[in-house]
């Protein structure tokens, strides 16, 4: 084999030796901070422990909720695992920008997708940090077992956590684009769907107008499916598959998204300079 061949062969396909890599490098980083794994514990469960006793206080005096208890709570864990899941993607992503590093692994064998991996296996480590203790509070404290909803779970985490990929994709690209002073869209994008996606509501209480944007984002069939499972004990096979071919587009678009960003980054030079 000639050598440029040779060259062109070792650069096919996905490394998973490098995947691993990248996903071993951010391990030591996390594991290594101990204030880092206690913030991935602290928020989610302040969260809950916050909404758990909120929904406690109304389920006392309403008919409703005692007939919907859970909502609040299932709609709490479901929203950090959307909201962490994009979060634990980015901050992977912002530790190679605020160590000057992402220039250097983008020079190295290290392919794009493979770090698109990478990140997205230490979304997934960093988000099992933070919800398992909290799903275990919430049985605990609330007798709320996450756990019950079988099979439906994996339809709600699977469509949550696509969409927390394809936001936090966006995000990191706007990141490499703009340099640290854009790394805000780390933390806040994902706060635009809060609203939109009914987290905490029926879609039915947003105005007609509203509706139609809720309806096209994808995390908005997961609450109401997880709202009919526990108030009506429905399981809605229909919304999980519409959310799924919604997040399949929001994907593509989500990578091209960051392709060009990432080329545009190249470009100007701000992968190196990583200017505030």
């Amino acid at each position: 084999m000639s050598e440029p061949a040779a060259i062109e062969h070792n650069h096919s396909g996905i490394a998973l030796h490098r995947v691993f890599a990248m996903v071993l490098r951010h391990w030591y980083l996390l594991t290594s901070s101990w204030p880092r794994v206690l913030e991935l514990i602290y928020w989610p469960a302040m969260q809950l422990v916050t909404w758990g006793f909120s929904q406690a206080y109304i389920s006392q005096n309403s008919s409703f909720f005692t007939q919907a208890g859970g909502t609040f709570i299932g709609a709490v864990i479901l929203w950090d695992i959307l909201f962490r899941g994009q979060l634990g993607f980015s901050m992977s992503f912002l530790e190679e920008m605020w160590s000057r590093n992402l220039g250097n692994l983008l020079m190295s064998p290290l392919k794009v997708s493979e770090f698109l991996i990478s990140l997205m296996a230490m979304s997934i480590i960093r988000l099992s940090i933070g919800v398992i203790p909290m799903t275990l509070l919430a049985i605990w404290f609330f007798g709320f077992n996450f756990y019950g909803l079988g099979l439906a779970l994996v339809a709600f985490f699977c469509n949550l956590i696509f969409t927390s990929w394809s936001v936090g994709m966006i995000a990191s690209g706007l990141v490499a684009r703009n340099g640290l002073g854009a790394e805000g869209f780390a933390w806040t994008l994902m706060f635009i769907l809060l609203p939109l996606a009914c987290v905490y509501y029926p879609v039915a209480v947003l105005p007609h107008w509203l509706q139609l944007i809720a309806w096209a984002l994808p995390p908005t069939y997961v609450f109401e499916g997880m709202r009919a499972l526990l108030i009506d004990r429905q399981f809605r096979a229909d919304l999980m598959l519409e959310a799924l071919a919604l997040n399949a587009g929001l994907l593509i678009v989500s990578v091209v998204a960051f392709l060009a960003l990432l080329a545009s980054a190249r470009k100007q030079g701000s992968l190196i300079q990583g200017n505030e």
